[in-house]
Parts: C-alpha cells; structure tokens; sequence
C-alpha cells in the first residue's frame, strides 16, 4: 500500500513537472516568436525611417540624352557637391549672404575593378563656359561664356553643375551627392569627430578655425571651419583650402576604414539615420539599398590607394583673382577619367 501511494506520489510529481516544462516550452516559443516578430517589425520600421530620410534629384530626368557616353563599364563617377545655402539652420554662417554655390565640388572616380579611386577637385572660381541648364520649374537659363564654376549651382542646381561639368570634361557623371553646411558638421558629430594632422597654425575668423600646427581631434564644427577656411592659410586662394579638403577627406577615410563602427550597431544606426537626412542624392543613389551596395563595392580600396589631384589650372588673363584650366594637363586628366587609366603624373 505505501509503495502504491509513494509510486502515485513520484507519477503526480513528475506529472506535474512535465506540465511545468511545457508551459515553460509554450512561453519561451511564443515569448521568442513576439521577440522576433518584435525585431523585425523594428527593423522594418528603421529601415524605412532611413530609406525615407534620404532626399533626391533625378538628374537624368532634366538633363535628358545628349550627355557624354558612361565610362569604361564598371566604373563609376559620383559628383560630390558641398552647398554654401544659408537657408534654415545655415543662417548661422552667414545669414547675409544669399543665394546658394557649390561651395566644394569633387569628381570622385572608382575604377571598374573597385581596387582604386581618385578624387579630383574643381576649384570653384575656374571660369568655365556654363551651358544652358533646365529650370526645376521648367525653361532654361541662358548660357554665359565666362562664368565661375561654383554659378552653376546658383543658377540651376546640382544638375547644372552636373552639366557645366560633362561639358568641359566630356566625362559622365554617373552619381551626385550633396551636402550643406549643417549636414556636413552633424555627420561629422555622428562619427564621433575626425583627427587630422594640420601642417601650421590656422587662425581664421572668417570661417571660425583656431588650430595649432599639429595633430587635433575635430569635432563637427571645427572640421567645418577647416574645410571652409580660405583665408587661413596659404594665399587666401580656392587652392590652399582643396588642399585642406583632401587631407580632410583622406583622414575621415583612414578614420572609417580603421573604426569599428560595423561592431556597435546602435552607433552604426546614428550614423546611418544622420548620413540618410543630410544627404540629398540622385535618384538611382536614393535608397538604403543602393547606397549600401556602394559602400560595399568600396571595401577593397585602401585609402591608400586613393588619388587626391586638383584640376589642373592658371591664372585668368582677365582676373588675377580667378583660374581657368590649364592645357594640356587638364584634357590628358579627363581622359584618363573616361578610360579608366590611373591619371598622368601630376606636374
């Protein structure tokens, strides 16, 4: 009788323990279905705050058909456009100045191979032959045979800069992206600031940059000032301040490549959600997905292997204060560009 009752008793608790189990089982499938079902729904959901973040231009659209044919295949052009708009939070920088400029504009050019890049800056008071340009709201402007380059964008946006440009260099731009100012020092925030090694002591009130010679770590609003300042350096010309640029720009790629911001996802997504609303873009680069895609393309192009030229120029007989292409050095640039050759030593 009792090995009876304690044999019930083993039964009722193991019974009892079974039911325990499966109740746990039950919870952590439905607990781990609601968690998954939860992750996706928010990564969904981050996925299109930063796929909506982005805005575009759709460039092909108001430039139409007669444009310079596409590169070696394989190989890509992207216009990089920094704007000087004092509209909204840029007011801050000089809220008198109206109208707005391309302020920076470099030809970044990734060979078919994706294992090179060069990087050619256009100063912007090169005068050039500015081309008739589409209106955003319809007609067109009149063309100028003598204008600075930086006009194209005031006049007609980045698709007439897009045109000035193809036109003097007979390269198509395959790709634009824009940034302004406050864009520009929020990404740089997001980052978490840039160190950069400067060559001598640059104080200019002007732009705001106070540096001394040697290596600082920059936050957005002093990287800002560094890429601005013209009068802080060198003569106070467009070519002393590219120099800067690209030493700014090689730095910020060195910093990216070595960073191991793909390790923490949270800093990975500021990043991404700052990058996506300062960014205005094409419309064939205007999505998550493709500008994803061109960030992977890049993984195998060491900074090192990246090719930082200045649009060859001289002076403009008719201002000294204004630069023009200098020939043949410029025609034997572009031409390396629209065959996809590393480009002829610099002089």
């Amino acid at each position: 009788m009792r090995l009876t009752l304690a044999r019930h008793a083993r039964g009722a608790r193991h019974a009892d323990t079974t039911r325990r189990r499966r109740s746990r089982r039950r919870t952590l499938y439905w607990g781990g279905g609601l968690l998954c079902a939860a992750l996706a729904l928010g990564g969904w959901a981050a996925y299109n705050r930063l796929d909506g973040n982005l805005a575009t231009t759709d460039i092909d659209a108001r430039l139409g058909d007669e444009r310079p044919a596409r590169t070696a295949e394989g190989a890509t052009n992207i216009l990089v456009l920094g704007s000087d708009s004092r509209a909204g939070a840029n007011r801050a920088y000089g809220a008198h100045v109206s109208g707005a400029r391309s302020d920076t504009a470099m030809l970044v050019h990734l060979d078919a191979d994706r294992t090179t890049a060069a990087v050619i800056s256009v100063p912007r008071d090169t005068v050039v032959h500015r081309p008739p340009c589409p209106r955003p709201d319809g007609g067109s402007t009149p063309k100028e045979q003598a204008a600075m380059f930086n006009t194209a964008y005031t006049v007609g946006g980045s698709a007439c800069t897009v045109k000035t440009l193809e036109e003097m260099s007979r390269v198509r731009v395959d790709h634009v992206v824009e940034v302004d100012f406050t864009g520009f020092k929020k990404l740089i925030d997001a980052i978490g600031g840039v160190r950069i090694s400067v060559p001598q002591d640059i104080h200019d009130p002007k732009s705001g940059l106070d540096l001394t010679e040697g290596t600082h770590h920059l936050d957005g609003e002093q990287a800002l000032a560094l890429v601005r300042t013209r009068h802080g350096i060198g003569d106070g010309s467009d070519l002393g301040r590219i120099r800067l640029q690209q030493k700014f720009l090689a730095a910020l790629t060195q910093q990216l490549r070595s960073d191991r911001l793909l390790s923490d996802p949270v800093r990975l997504y500021r990043v991404a959600d700052t990058a996506t609303s300062a960014l205005t873009t094409d419309k064939d680069l205007g999505s998550l997905r493709a500008l994803t895609a061109l960030a992977r393309s890049l993984s195998g192009i060491d900074p090192g292997d990246i090719d930082f030229r200045t649009l060859p120029v001289r002076p403009y007989p008719r201002d000294p204060n204004r630069v023009v292409a200098a020939q043949p050095e410029a025609t034997a640039l572009w031409q390396a560009v629209r065959r996809d050759e590393p480009l002829p030593p610099a002089r």
